[in-house]
């Protein structure tokens, strides 16, 4: 019985060879499937033999059952050297606000040991009302920015692809809580169209992709900059009540009473911003954005066109230095007791019913031959992985002084992985892990001076701005 790869080697040099014609002319010159390229696929498959058993167990089953490493499940342990003390497990449900949700989790730990209460959590809902808010605007800004641009400008389109997205990265929860503060879920709680935000985001991307189209053809009959941002407050009026009447009005001011673990009831009253302050108090513009983005060089500092929420705020810059040092900082701060905010490729080897991300946890070349293995440098730049979902690291396996493994906090609900959680093998970190946030004081002075220096400019269109657009 021949193997995968030996019948595709033979094949290969059998349709090489019948190809030719006796003049040297080469059969399908447009390159076309013809009739006897067909012919030879049909005979490389052998669906008299072990193929056909193939055909029953794959066409029948579910390919990640099949393709399941057992091995790896036998192997797999939940036991970490060193755990960051963080409670609860939150939800995101129907949306993309991990980036929030992420943001927030890594603060909620100094929130229970500052009160000295169980279980917390920030209210995602009443920073997603203003990030949506702020995004309409930057989104109008953006138009009256590049109103002399033609429509298939390359970054124009990349804008309007998604013009108020649910994604967004780790600068935009700085924005939001710079300006709005944060509060406690209680006090604004999720409602049916914050949970759920496919059919809301459809409405606001007519509206503003119609606001869009006024505003250029304003700026076309001669409109200046001062006439255009009038018309945008107008526009931005139905914007607030559209998500009013989805997410609610986001209270100004409020009374936070609870009862915390020594049976003392707790009663404050508070406004978002003094919230933020007295609950964390951290400033999150210390905070540095750590990446490896294969496709541009190391130890340069760069900004992301148009990647950001608000239209006053400078785009996501970062320092690329590569997997190996975002490793050492994420263990250096984990270390030291705080969470750490890390955006990944969750598509890729993620066992989500045991919680577990290890590279070559589907064993699909035990199913189909050896696979096509690509570079972190070509799967990126050739479309095959972006980073995609934000996490909350809070745990870490050492042994031999290196890290086997990882405790991932996620937000998609105890329905999922390991009550929550997830274990994160540190070959899948090598692989999929794109960025990580760490507190400056972990960065080594040296590296940090690299934030004084003028940053590269990336375009919109880069994967790592559009894989967080939703």
């Amino acid at each position: 019985m021949l193997t995968t790869r030996t019948r595709a080697a033979a094949l290969i040099a059998l349709v090489m060879a019948l190809s030719l014609s006796a003049s040297g002319a080469i059969a399908g010159e447009k390159g076309e499937l013809d009739r006897g390229t067909i012919e030879e696929l049909q005979k490389s498959f052998d669906a008299d033999g072990k193929d056909r058993a193939m055909v029953n167990a794959v066409s029948n089953n579910d390919l990640d059952d099949l393709a399941l490493d057992r091995e790896i499940i036998n192997g797999h342990d939940d036991v970490y050297t060193f755990k960051v003390d963080a409670k609860g497990i939150t939800n995101q449900e129907s949306t993309g606000r991990c980036w929030l949700f992420a943001g927030l989790n890594m603060m909620r730990p100094a929130v229970l040991k500052k009160f000295n209460i169980a279980e917390f959590e920030f209210s995602e809902n009443y920073l997603f009302f203003w990030d949506k808010l702020e995004k309409a605007n930057m989104f109008l800004e953006t138009i009256i920015e590049t109103a002399d641009r033609d429509i298939d400008d390359r970054e124009l389109q990349a804008v309007l692809k998604d013009p108020v997205p649910d994604g967004g990265w780790w600068n935009y929860v700085v924005a939001l809580i710079d300006k709005y503060g944060a509060v406690p879920k209680s006090v604004s709680t999720e409602t049916k169209h914050s949970s759920a935000t496919r059919r809301l985001n459809g409405i606001l991307g007519g509206m503003m992709r119609h606001d869009a189209a006024r505003l250029r053809g304003m700026a076309a009959e001669g409109a200046v900059v001062d006439e255009l941002r009038a018309v945008k407050k107008v526009m931005l009026v139905d914007v607030y009540r559209i998500l009013a009447l989805n997410f609610g009005v986001p209270p100004e001011r409020f009374v936070w009473r609870i009862r915390d673990k020594d049976d003392k009831i707790i009663e404050k009253e508070y406004t978002p911003v003094s919230f933020y302050k007295d609950a964390v108090g951290v400033d999150l513009r210390d905070y540095v954005t750590v990446m490896d983005h294969p496709a541009y060089e190391y130890g340069k500092f760069y900004r992301l066109g148009f990647c950001r929420n608000f239209s006053d705020e400078e785009d996501m810059g970062f320092l690329n230095l590569g997997t190996g040092e975002m490793k050492k900082l994420a263990e250096r701060a984990l270390l030291d007791g705080d969470p750490v905010w890390f955006a990944a490729d969750i598509g890729k080897d993620n066992y989500g019913d045991g919680g577990i991300l290890k590279v070559g946890i589907y064993d699909y070349d035990a199913l189909f031959g050896p696979g096509r293995e690509l570079t972190k440098k070509q799967m990126v730049t050739y479309g095959h992985s972006t980073p995609n979902h934000a996490m909350v690291f809070i745990g870490i396996d050492r042994r031999d002084d290196k890290p086997v493994k990882w405790l991932v906090e996620n937000s998609w609900g105890v329905k999922n992985g390991d009550k929550g959680y997830w274990a994160m093998y540190d070959d899948w970190f090598d692989k999929y892990v794109y960025a990580v946030i760490v507190h400056k004081r972990h960065v080594p002075e040296k590296t940090l001076k690299l934030l004084d220096t003028e940053p590269v400019r990336i375009p919109a269109w880069d994967p790592m701005r559009s894989a967080f657009d939703g």
